[in-house]
């Protein structure tokens, strides 16, 4: 698990750790998170740790459970590098509606290395939640939008990407990561 350093009443000073994220095959992937009851100072450490790791990492999204941290709450950030940055923090998130359907061509994680595939996503989706402050949030997403938001949601019900793939395309990666290990085992 990840630790974080105490609350500094002074944020702009604050040095944040970057935080591990977790890799298939690790088993706290699979493990569906707990509700967030309390959005304190600790959460807003957490959240401020996690956006400058996915930021290093470099990625677009990263939850909670990547980082060994298993209450439900997500980050992302679609916007385009050259524009900035346009952090969005969702605690609890819950698709309440989804329609359409479409292919998340080459579709990667952070916790997936080296690997990309197409997965099916539903084309649009509502989803419910709190932002960082605890207000409601309620977000209309298609395209990109929605799917990051069911990728991290993925995430936090104990579910990888790789698991909404072909079962041949799985097994294949599972082997590689397999011989991967053993061939770092024997060094």
């Amino acid at each position: 698990m990840n630790t974080l350093p105490k609350a500094n009443p002074d944020r702009a000073t604050l040095v944040l750790p970057k935080l591990r994220i977790l890799t298939y095959p690790d088993t706290f992937l699979a493990k569906p998170t707990k509700p967030l009851a309390n959005i304190d100072g600790r959460v807003q450490e957490m959240i401020d740790a996690m956006a400058q790791t996915m930021y290093q990492a470099p990625g677009v999204g990263l939850a909670s459970i990547q980082v060994g941290w298993g209450e439900s709450l997500l980050i992302y950030d679609i916007a385009p590098r050259a524009e900035g940055r346009s952090l969005h923090v969702v605690v609890n998130p819950r698709i309440v509606a989804s329609e359409g359907e479409m292919i998340s061509e080459e579709e990667g994680c952070l916790s997936v290395p080296d690997y990309r595939a197409d997965v099916k996503r539903a084309e649009r989706v509502l989803v419910e939640g709190h932002d960082r402050h605890g207000k409601p949030v309620r977000l209309e997403a298609e395209g990109l939008h929605a799917i990051v938001l069911q990728h991290e949601i993925d995430h936090l019900e104990g579910r990888l990407f790789i698991e909404r793939i072909s079962s041949l395309k799985r097994e294949l990666y599972k082997r590689r990561v397999r011989k991967a290990m053993r061939d770092s085992e024997e060094l």
